[in-house]
């Protein structure tokens, strides 16, 4: 899919979530924000920062930032899409753990992700 809504060039904005890492806070996995290259947590982590800023900013198309993995998500849709490469790097570093990162995730995340609400 090419779209207006993605710019292939734009690098990610970071290795970790933004909103996390100014919280000194954790995350399970990251998103890639594929119009403005903005790195946020997955919807399995406290924050949700990912989906927080596709309500914000409307941008509609994230990409996994996990190694290994390539898949589009459409928000609009609510559906998997396929997607262009993007600028590098494609995905956290390989060293840094999921969840993360290494020093801030607590021995009890699984419980924390489990709790209601």
């Amino acid at each position: 899919m090419t779209s207006p809504a993605i710019d292939p060039a734009v690098p990610p904005s970071g290795d970790g979530c933004a909103e996390c890492d100014a919280l000194d806070g954790w995350w399970v996995h990251l998103r890639r924000c594929a119009a403005c290259g903005h790195v946020g947590c997955c919807d399995s982590s406290l924050g949700k920062h990912a989906t927080a800023h596709f309500h914000d900013s409307g941008h509609r198309y994230v990409q996994s930032f996990e190694p290994g993995e390539s898949w589009f998500w459409d928000y609009e849709a609510s559906e998997m899409v396929e997607g262009p490469l993007l600028a590098e790097p494609r995905s956290h570093p390989a060293d840094q753990p999921a969840p993360g990162p290494k020093g801030r995730v607590p021995a009890n995340w699984r419980a924390l992700i489990a709790a209601p609400g």
